[in-house]
């Protein structure tokens, strides 16, 4: 491969949402490039507030942005707070990509999420079929904040000649994820309820749904991998699909969760529950030709999610029970990552 079109070598380099799934991996993996990591938590600047972003902006000045922030959630989430999903995510992209093309940065890559694509997309899904058909309706505020966040970065780059690219990873999990029960994404609320069940001997695990609908789900780092190769390697207005170009079903990861927790009851599946989109497996094929792949498979990707869980989160809900932390929530500085059913 030729070297990268864009160099990262000594630039000022800004994580917007480093604390959330994405960002925290984000900053990982930029440790082993020679720049500067610029961070900013959510009570240091709320990127809600554009005066708020636009000085923050102005004070740091970086060459390079990620953003990685935005208001997650599951299902359940989604269905509960719309009008705060969209107004957040709406401002949150909004603000850093104005702000960014106000300073003169040099390379933003905008993170937004495989739920763009209509709930009925032809498998798998071409990054051309973005506004092809209806959204998936319990999750469309989201979807389409990060719709505008795509079209304000083409047209950033048309009017002003901004290096704006977009990047929409598929479902993410791994370490910093959001465990939980009600907010959670499908890896983390099964990994979490099959262990839980583990622990104290139950015969069942209720799920969500049907267990039928199939996914597509890549390592955290294996995406914050991915969109550190977009910003050397890409310049362009379409978006670009992160993910493993394979996935399994709902009942399929569950199984596989289960193995490596060691539950051995079974499974009730309450199809009273929304299944949300049926399928939903990315076209990665321009992400292969640009001379990415992925490198961590979904059992070892899982094996260490489990890991992290136990090191962390088990001892924050621990910590949270007794009063003496604070429960996770979702916000301007939290994960950006794919939206599906909690399990």
């Amino acid at each position: 491969m030729h070297g990268p079109m864009f160099d990262l070598r000594g630039k000022r380099i800004w994580v917007a949402g480093h604390r959330g799934m994405v960002g925290s991996a984000l900053v990982r993996r930029l440790a082993t490039e020679d720049c500067e990591v610029l961070t900013a938590s959510s009570g240091e600047v709320d990127l809600r507030r554009q005066q708020d972003t636009e000085d923050w902006l102005d004070a740091i000045r970086p060459d390079v942005v990620f953003v990685a922030a935005a208001r997650v959630g599951g299902i359940l989430a989604n269905d509960t707070y719309p009008a705060d999903f969209l107004y957040d995510n709406l401002a949150i992209t909004t603000n850093a990509i104005h702000g960014s093309y106000r300073i003169g940065v040099k390379k933003l890559v905008c993170l937004g999420s495989s739920c763009i694509y209509p709930r009925l997309a032809n498998q798998p899904i071409a990054e051309d079929e973005m506004m092809s058909g209806p959204l998936e309706p319990t999750n469309q505020w989201y979807a389409l904040a990060k719709i505008v966040g795509i079209y304000q970065c083409q047209a950033y780059r048309r009017q002003y000649g901004c290096d704006f690219i977009s990047a929409m990873p598929t479902n993410l999990y791994g370490p910093g994820d959001n465990f939980d029960l009600a907010k959670g994404h499908a890896v983390a609320a099964l990994l979490r309820k099959i262990h839980e069940a583990a622990a104290e001997g139950r015969a069942e695990v209720a799920i969500w749904g049907t267990g039928n609908p199939k996914r597509e789900f890549l390592y955290v780092d294996d995406c914050a991998d991915a969109l550190v190769h977009l910003a050397k390697h890409y310049s362009g207005e379409s978006h670009v699909n992160l993910g493993t170009g394979k996935d399994v079903t709902i009942q399929e990861l569950a199984e596989t969760i289960s193995r490596i927790v060691g539950f051995t009851g079974r499974f009730v599946y309450d199809t009273s529950k929304p299944d949300g989109t049926p399928r939903k497996l990315l076209d990665v094929s321009r992400l292969h030709a640009l001379g990415w792949r992925h490198q961590t498979s979904l059992e070892q990707g899982l094996q260490r999610a489990y890991a992290w869980y136990l090191n962390h989160a088990v001892e924050e809900d621990r910590a949270i029970a007794v009063g003496a932390g604070a429960p996770r929530h979702a916000d301007a500085g939290g994960p950006a990552s794919g939206h599906e059913a909690p399990a």
